[in-house]
Formats: structure tokens, sequence, C-alpha cells
């Protein structure tokens, strides 16, 4: 494992970390929630994490983008664009139909969904600007574990799964969060798949026709 501290320079140079990427490596960084692992929107970048993690088939990656003109070719309903334009950069996961396969299988879903976010995180904006493109995210844990809140935690998890191949970028400890919320915005009404960090109330000042899973 290398680690890329963080806590020392927050300004450190990320180009090593965009190489790793760029030939299919797998990397841990901090989101605006919890510690990530990421990886190039590629077959072989998508199989390096699920392969790290023992990923379930049924389970796709989320995929965090630098920006929403990157994400052109996925199909915006209004209501979708209306809740990118309110809720990001931040939390919220959108899931979107991805017509034309602008995604691997892995991160594109059975259904041909793909789940989207911009992130806030200052780290995470940086590397998406020198790296050029959108990455993976899952959560940097072991299988029905929390998810690692701290460098600390992220580096146990990392060795408990002989990730030695995986980069680091260590940031010391986040501010307690939830997971972001998930919105299914394929269907008319939107649903909320996960419910986190962006409340179903906040999203109902948007739209409120939107409503659980479970209701």
């Amino acid at each position: 494992m290398k680690t890329v501290d963080l806590r020392v320079d927050p300004e450190a140079d990320l180009s090593g970390v965009v190489e790793h990427l760029q030939r299919g490596g797998v990397i841990a960084y901090p989101t605006e929630t919890v510690y990530g692992f990421g990886s190039a929107c590629t077959p072989e970048g998508v199989a390096a994490v699920r392969l790290l993690k023992d990923r379930q088939a049924n389970k796709p990656l989320i995929v965090l983008s630098p920006s929403m003109d990157s994400l052109d070719d996925l199909e915006w309903s209004a209501q979708a664009r209306e809740f990118a334009e309110v809720f990001w950069p931040g939390a919220l996961t959108l899931v979107l139909p991805d017509p034309r396969g602008m995604f691997p299988v892995g991160v594109r879903s059975s259904e041909g969904t793909v789940a989207v976010r911009i992130s806030p995180h200052p780290t995470v904006r940086r590397l998406l600007s020198a790296f050029g493109g959108a990455i993976t995210s899952t959560s940097v844990n072991l299988r029905g574990a929390p998810p690692a809140r701290s460098g600390s935690e992220a580096e146990d998890v990392i060795g408990r799964l002989n990730g030695d191949a995986v980069w680091l970028l260590n940031a010391g400890t986040l501010p307690e969060s939830g997971p972001s919320t998930i919105v299914d915005c394929t269907q008319a009404i939107p649903v909320v798949v996960r419910e986190g960090s962006v409340p179903i109330g906040r999203l109902r000042c948007v739209n409120t026709e939107i409503h659980g899973s479970q209701t």
C-alpha cells in the first residue's frame, strides 16, 4: 500500500495517483461521507475494485463525476436535473438510465442504469480535475462492517483485504455523516432507494411526489 498523507500537505501532488488510476489501479480516498474505494470507470478498474471487496455481482458501483456536462450521455428527466441543480455538489446519488452504454458492466446495472453524484469534497474534486474524468466509489469496509471514517480505519481495512497495491489518500478523520441518499430517477415518480445525508423532507421541497421505496 502507498499512502499520500493529505494531513501534512492537503495540496500534495496527485500525479502519481492519476497514473495509478490510468493503469487500472485502486485507490482509497476521503469523500463527504466516508472513505471510498475507487478506480477508473473502465472494465479493468471496475474489476479490480470488485475483486478487492468481493463485491456481489448485483451491486453496481457508484460513480463520482467531475461535472454534469460529463454525464450528458445519460438520460436526464426534468426532475433529475432539478435534484442535481439543487443538491449537487452534495451527498445525493441519482440513478439514471445509461442508454448508450457510457459506463461498463459493474457500474451499469443489469437494468441499464448508473448511480452518479458530484462530490463536494475538495480532495475528490481536485483528483477528478487532475484525472480528467469520473471514478468509481464504494465504501471502504469489510462486508457487514461499518465504513471507514478515518485514514487509520481505511488502512486497517485495506490490510485485511490484502490490498497491497491500493493507494491511500489519508485525510485523517472525517466529520460524522450518513451515507449519500440514493434516488431512482428512472420512473415517472422518483423513488428514494436509500435515505441518507439528504433527508426525504428536503427532497420533497424540490419534488412533492417523491416517495420512499417502502412507502
